[in-house]
C-alpha cells in the first residue's frame, strides 16, 4: 500500500485542515479507492461549502445517494442550514408554550447565528458517528472535514445543565446556541469515545508544503491531541516534484521553498505517520482524476500557455489607487483560511502608507501571523492584534461581575460553563472590533479578519448589537449609527473578498458573498491571490495548471466581482515591507 493513511483503514476516516489544502479531493479519492477495493463506503461532507457533488458531477444533498460511476460508494452532504433549523425546532418546540414569549424570542434570536449552524452540523455529525444501522450498512465512513478541537469541547459543556433548566427556565435565554446540546449527552459521549478509539477512527491532517500552513496544522494537532484524539496521520498534499520544476526559475524557487518548509517540519508533526502526495497538473474533478491522485497512472499530456493566460490581468495596485483617493475608511479582508488574507491585508496597508496615508493594520484572526508577514516597521503604519484570549477573559470577567450578581452556586456554575463556549469569544472579539471601527473616520483601518466562519459569527454579533442599539436608543425618525450601519455603508467600509483560482476557495467565496448580502453588506472587490496564470510560468507542468485557473478567473470576473484584481504567485514568499510594497506598487 503506497500511502500510510490508507493502510488497514479503520471504519471511520476523517480529513481535516485549512481551506485550499485539498481535503475534499483527498477524502473523495480515498472513498473511491476503498470502494474500488470492494468495500461499501459512505462519503460524508460536513463542510458548509461542500463541492462533493461537483467532484462527482451529480447532485448529492442531505440524503444518502449512490455515486453512479463508483459501485459500492454512496455520499451525503450535511446541509448546515437544514441542520440548524432542525436544531432550533428541537430546542424551541418543547418550550414555546411554557416559557414567556419574550424569553422564547430571545432564544430564537440567539439561535439565528453561525455558532448555531456549527453546533447543529456537529449534532448531525455525531448522529452519523453513532448510528448503528449506518455502521452495519457500510464498511467505511469517510468524512470530508472533521470537527475542530473547540467544537468537540462543546460536547463537554452541558454537564452542569442537567436539571437546571427545568428549575430555572429563564436561564435558557442566556445559554443561547448551546441550550440544545444537553438533550443528547449520551450520543455525544459515544461520539467522543469513537473519535478517541484508534481501532475505530483515523484522523488525517491535510496540509500543503508551506511553513504557515504547517504551523497551523501543528496547532490543530496539539488541540486535538489534548482532548484525546491521539491517533493522527499527516498528508502533505500538492508537493511540486523536482522534475516538474526543471527549466523554469519560478518553479525552481517554489520547489526550493517547499523543500525548506518540509525540512523544518514542526517537531510534533515529524513524529506522525506521514505521506507526501505529488502536485498534479490537472483539476481533481471526476472519478478518473481521483483515481490518478492515489494511483500509479501517469499525469497525462502537458500543455502550452493558453492565449487567455497571456492577457494582462488587473493588478492590486489599481484597487489601492482607488482606495487612496478616499483618504480614510475601513477596509476588511475576508475569505477562507489559506487564501492569503493576511498577506493581502499587509500589502494593501503598506502600499497605502507608502502613498502617504495614516494606516492602522489590525487582525482578529486567532491564527494571525502579521508580525511574521511584515517583518519590519514603516512610517505611517500602526499594527495591532485583537487577542481573542485577552478579550474573552475581559468579557468573561465583566459578565460574571454583572450577570453573576445574586446567582446561587448552581446558577453561577452554569453561567461560568456557558462562558467557556467558543461562541463567547466571538462576542468578546466583536467588542474590541467595534472600538477600532471608530478610527476609520480619521484614517485607514485595514482589518485582516478571521476565516469565514469566525467572520460571520462576528457579523452576527454586530447585527445583534445593532438591533439592541436601535431598540434601546432609537426614537422615531432618528438615525442610530452603530458598527453594523458602518459595515453596510459603502462610503465608510470596503469589503475585499480574497480567494484562490481553485474550485473550493471560489465556491466558499461565493457563499461568503451571499452571506454578506443577507447582512446587507455588498463586497467592494475580489482579489484572486497566488495565481499561476498571472505569473506566466514557463514549466509545461505549471502551464497546464495555469490553464485550469482560467475558467474560474472568468467566473469571478464575469459573475461575482464588481471590481477585480489578480496577484501572481510570488517567486519569493512575500514577507517584509519591501516585498509587500512591490505587490501593490504603482
Amino acid at each position: 500500500m503506497p500511502f500510510k493513511f490508507l493502510h488497514d483503514a479503520p471504519p471511520f476516516l476523517f480529513f481535516t485542515g485549512k481551506g485550499g489544502v485539498g481535503k475534499t479531493s483527498l477524502a473523495c479519492a480515498t472513498a473511491v479507492h476503498l470502494a474500488d477495493a470492494g468495500k461499501r463506503v459512505l462519503l460524508v461532507s460536513t463542510d458548509p461549502a461542500s463541492n462533493v457533488g461537483q467532484v462527482f458531477d451529480q447532485t448529492i444533498g442531505h440524503q444518502v445517494v449512490a455515486i453512479a460511476q463508483v459501485p459500492g460508494l454512496s455520499a451525503l452532504e450535511v446541509d448546515p442550514m437544514a441542520a440548524a433549523q432542525a436544531y432550533r425546532d428541537r430546542v424551541l418546540d418543547p418550550v414555546r408554550d411554557s416559557m414567556p414569549a419574550e424569553i422564547v424570542q430571545s432564544i430564537e434570536e440567539q439561535l439565528s447565528g453561525s455558532c448555531t449552524t456549527e453546533i447543529a452540523a456537529f449534532d448531525e455529525f455525531t448522529g452519523l458517528l453513532t448510528n448503528q444501522a449506518l455502521r452495519s450498512d457500510f464498511d467505511h465512513i469517510v468524512f470530508d472535514t472533521a470537527p475542530t478541537g473547540h467544537t468537540i469541547r462543546m460536547l463537554e459543556l452541558p454537564g452542569a445543565w442537567s436539571g437546571y433548566l427545568e428549575n430555572n427556565p429563564d436561564a435558557a435565554a442566556n445559554l443561547g446556541p448551546l441550550v440544545g446540546l444537553e438533550k443528547k449527552q449520551s450520543q455525544y459521549a459515544d461520539a467522543v469515545k469513537a473519535l478517541a478509539d484508534s481501532a475505530q477512527t483515523r484522523l488525517v491532517l491535510v496540509a500543503r508544503a508551506q511553513s504557515s500552513t504547517l504551523k497551523e496544522v501543528s496547532h490543530t494537532h496539539d488541540e486535538l491531541h489534548g482532548i484525546g484524539l491521539t491517533r493522527q496521520y499527516l498528508a502533505i498534499n500538492g508537493v511540486l516534484s523536482q522534475q516538474a520544476a526543471e527549466g523554469d526559475p519560478l518553479a525552481a524557487t517554489i520547489f526550493e521553498r517547499e523543500q525548506r518548509a518540509l525540512d523544518q517540519l514542526p517537531a510534533n508533526l515529524s513524529t506522525l505517520p506521514q505521506d507526501r502526495l505529488p502536485l498534479k497538473p490537472f483539476n481533481l474533478m471526476g472519478v478518473q482524476a481521483l483515481r490518478m491522485l492515489l494511483g500509479e497512472q501517469t499525469d497525462g499530456p502537458l500543455e502550452t500557455l493558453h492565449a487567455q493566460a497571456a492577457a494582462t490581468f488587473p493588478a492590486l495596485s489599481q484597487l489601492v489607487d482607488e482606495l487612496s483617493t478616499q483618504g480614510h475608511g475601513l477596509v476588511m479582508m475576508m475569505g477562507k483560511g489559506g487564501v492569503g488574507k493576511t498577506t493581502v491585508a499587509a500589502a494593501v496597508a503598506v502600499a497605502l502608507a507608502q502613498r502617504g496615508h495614516q494606516v492602522h493594520l489590525t487582525t482578529s484572526d486567532p491564527a494571525a501571523h502579521l508580525s511574521y508577514t511584515l517583518d519590519g516597521s514603516l512610517k505611517n503604519l500602526a499594527v495591532s492584534r485583537i487577542d481573542p484570549k485577552v478579550e474573552t477573559e475581559n468579557y468573561r470577567r465583566f459578565v460574571l461581575e454583572n450577570q453573576g450578581k445574586g446567582l446561587d452556586a448552581e446558577g453561577l456554575a452554569v453561567l461560568e460553563e456557558d462562558l467557556r463556549s467558543p461562541c463567547t469569544e466571538e462576542i468578546a472579539v466583536f467588542q474590541a472590533f467595534s472600538r477600532i471601527v471608530k478610527e476609520a473616520d480619521e484614517h485607514f483601518v485595514i482589518m485582516d479578519t478571521a476565516p469565514t466562519g469566525h467572520t460571520l459569527l462576528l457579523l452576527d454579533a454586530t447585527g445583534a448589537y445593532h438591533r439592541d442599539m436601535v431598540r434601546q436608543m432609537g426614537k422615531p425618525g432618528e438615525q442610530v449609527v452603530t458598527p453594523m450601519t458602518q459595515l453596510q455603508d459603502p462610503a465608510k467600509t470596503k469589503v475585499i473578498v480574497v480567494t484562490l483560482a481553485e474550485t473550493t476557495p471560489v465556491l466558499e467565496a461565493v457563499n461568503l458573498q451571499h452571506d454578506l448580502r443577507r447582512a446587507q453588506i455588498e463586497p467592494w472587490a475580489w482579489v484572486i491571490n497566488n495565481s499561476l496564470a498571472a505569473a506566466r510560468p514557463a514549466s509545461p507542468f505549471l502551464v497546464t495548471r495555469a490553464n485550469r485557473e482560467l475558467p474560474l478567473i472568468a467566473e469571478v470576473r464575469g459573475q461575482h466581482a464588481h471590481r477585480f484584481a489578480m496577484i501572481p504567485l510570488q517567486a519569493q514568499e512575500p514577507v517584509g515591507i519591501d516585498l509587500l510594497g512591490r505587490m501593490a506598487a504603482h
